[in-house]
């Protein structure tokens, strides 16, 4: 961010945002993309004009990466992109995912699967289901360690030779398996949680990825809306389809205590006539230059205004001291970013 990007500039107005090459030789794309996982799953109920309308709108705000997964809603998530794609097809850096599916008889429960057929077949199923010949960014969602990495990121590898992928990404993997991925094929993004809440990718991975010229893609970078003080607690505040009420950081004990570490942002949103939600973004947006890599967050939201807010964060800059005053609360935050951490790189570190 340049010095002229004051820290009180949090409305976009028609300025639209910064662009970055995403990853030694991969997409450019604005600063800032946009997750779509809850315009259709997992955070309750929607209202799906209202949505569409923020496809649009964020586009004109300059966000070009738009960031989906096989998984949500079971392939509803990819569906419900594909107009809005048809429409801008040649504007947008389509990103999707493969490796997680849900079993049918207990949504909870996670099956990983990693191998060549699997990944051949469910190429061909987002294709369809996203209306596209090309994805632009076709991420590993999870690792299955069962599955030799060579396999599955070659089989990958074979995807952009046969032209049905653009650039290939990877998602909650170690600092070591970033590496023996990058040797088969290069890597373009990898994607983990990363915010004020979540740091655990800052103990390796982001240096690897600094090393190979790989970009990072934080997801969650608002904790899921808890950061923007959205909610406090989960279990009495959202739906009982928000899968939120099953992580453990948002419900009882613990979210009464990590609602307490928000009052610094609260500070800083105050100090920099701000909203919460800006502050918690312009900190992940600045770890791109404090860390020597592209970082392009991708917040999710379901609502205009939302989407401007958020675009609004690219143009705030934190002072060393604001930083220093934002550095302690991840290391004082209650609960695990799910309740089980064996996928995860953390989980594996």
């Amino acid at each position: 961010m340049g010095s002229e990007q004051t820290a009180h500039t949090t409305k976009t107005g028609s300025a639209k945002i910064e662009t970055v090459e995403l990853g030694a030789g991969g997409p450019r794309v604005g600063v800032q993309g946009l997750g779509c996982m809850g315009m259709s799953f997992a955070y309750g109920p929607t209202d799906t004009d209202e949505a569409r309308a923020t496809l649009d709108r964020a586009l004109d705000l300059g966000v070009t990466l738009y960031d989906t997964a096989d998984v949500y809603g079971m392939g509803e998530n990819e569906k419900f992109l594909a107009p809005f794609l048809r429409a801008h097809r040649d504007e947008v850096v389509l990103a999707t995912k493969f490796a997680l599916s849900l079993d049918p008889q207990d949504p909870t429960k996670r099956v990983i699967r990693n191998d060549r057929p699997y990944i051949r077949q469910a190429v061909e199923a987002s294709l369809r289901r996203l209306g596209v010949d090309e994805i632009d960014l076709y991420y590993m969602h999870r690792r299955e360690v069962n599955v030799p990495l060579e396999e599955s990121v070659g089989a990958m590898a074979e995807l952009v030779a046969e032209g049905k992928v653009k650039h290939l990404g990877l998602s909650e993997v170690t600092a070591s398996e970033l590496r023996a991925a990058q040797a088969v094929h290069p890597i373009a993004a990898l994607q983990s949680e990363w915010s004020l809440f979540s740091r655990d990718i800052e103990d390796g991975v982001v240096q690897a990825a600094a090393e190979l010229g790989v970009g990072v893609v934080p997801y969650s970078p608002l904790g899921r809306g808890f950061l923007t003080g959205a909610f406090v607690s989960a279990d009495k505040e959202l739906t009982s389809d928000d899968f939120r009420r099953q992580q453990p950081r948002f419900t009882g004990d613990n979210a009464a205590a990590n609602a307490a570490l928000l009052e610094p942002v609260r500070t800083l949103a105050a100090a920099h006539d701000a909203t919460l939600g800006q502050i918690a973004l312009a900190w992940v947006q600045q770890q791109a230059a404090a860390r020597g890599l592209a970082v392009v967050p991708i917040p999710g939201t379901r609502k205009r205004s939302r989407a401007e807010e958020n675009a609004g964060a690219t143009r705030i800059e934190l002072s060393a001291a604001d930083l220093a005053l934002l550095e302690p609360i991840a290391g004082q935050v209650a609960g695990a970013r799910y309740a089980d951490m064996t996928f995860t790189s953390a989980g594996r570190a």
